[in-house]
C-alpha cells in the first residue's frame, strides 16, 4: 500500500505512480477538469481555463507528467507535472485529483514524489501557483507563501504563489 508524505497509509487504496502514456492525455484533461470544478467554479470559468488545463503530447516530457493509479482497477486518481531545467525556472506545473479521492492522501503521495522528482533533477526550489482552494493543501505539505500571481486564464485574476525548498 502507498504511503502519504508522513509514512501513513492511504486510506482503502492501492496506489502506484509512474509516467504518463500518450494514450492517457485525454483522460488526464477530462480529470483536470473534473478536479478544477470539483471546487464549484461554474461552467463558464471552466471553459476559460480549458487551454491551460488540456494536456499536450509534448506535456509528458516537458512536464514529466506522472500518475497516480489504483493498483487494482487501473484507474488515474490524479496526476502531477514538473517542468522546468533549473531552480531558477523549476514550476510544479500541475497537480490534480480526482474529486472523490481528495483527502485521502493521493495528492500528498503526488507531492512528495514531485518532490523527489525535483531532488533527483538538481533543483533546490520550485515554484507553484496554486489554485486559492488548493492553498490549505500546499501549505500542508510544506510550501511556504510567497506573494501572489496573475492567473493565465482570467483576466484579473490572482492566484496564490508558493516556494517549495527541496534541498
Amino acid at each position: 500500500m502507498a504511503e502519504d508524505h508522513r509514512g501513513n497509509p492511504i486510506r482503502g487504496e492501492s496506489v502506484v505512480l509512474r509516467r504518463a502514456r500518450v494514450e492517457e492525455i485525454e483522460d488526464l484533461t477530462r480529470l483536470a477538469l473534473r478536479s478544477k470544478a470539483h471546487w464549484g467554479y461554474d461552467a463558464q470559468f471552466i471553459e476559460a481555463c480549458r487551454d491551460e488545463l488540456t494536456v499536450r503530447p509534448e506535456d509528458l516530457i516537458t512536464h514529466r507528467l506522472t500518475v497516480a493509479v489504483d493498483e487494482t482497477t487501473h484507474r488515474l486518481l490524479g496526476f502531477y507535472g514538473l517542468v522546468g531545467t533549473d531552480s531558477d525556472d523549476a514550476e510544479l506545473s500541475t497537480l490534480f485529483v480526482e474529486p472523490e479521492v481528495i483527502g485521502t492522501g493521493v495528492g500528498a503521495l503526488l507531492f512528495d514524489d514531485a518532490v523527489r522528482a525535483a531532488r533527483d533533477a538538481g533543483f533546490s526550489r520550485f515554484r507553484i501557483e496554486a489554485d486559492p482552494f488548493a492553498a490549505g493543501f500546499y501549505e500542508h505539505v510544506g510550501a511556504e507563501a510567497f506573494g501572489t500571481t496573475a492567473s493565465h486564464s482570467i483576466a484579473d485574476r490572482e492566484l496564490p504563489l508558493f516556494v517549495m525548498d527541496v534541498s
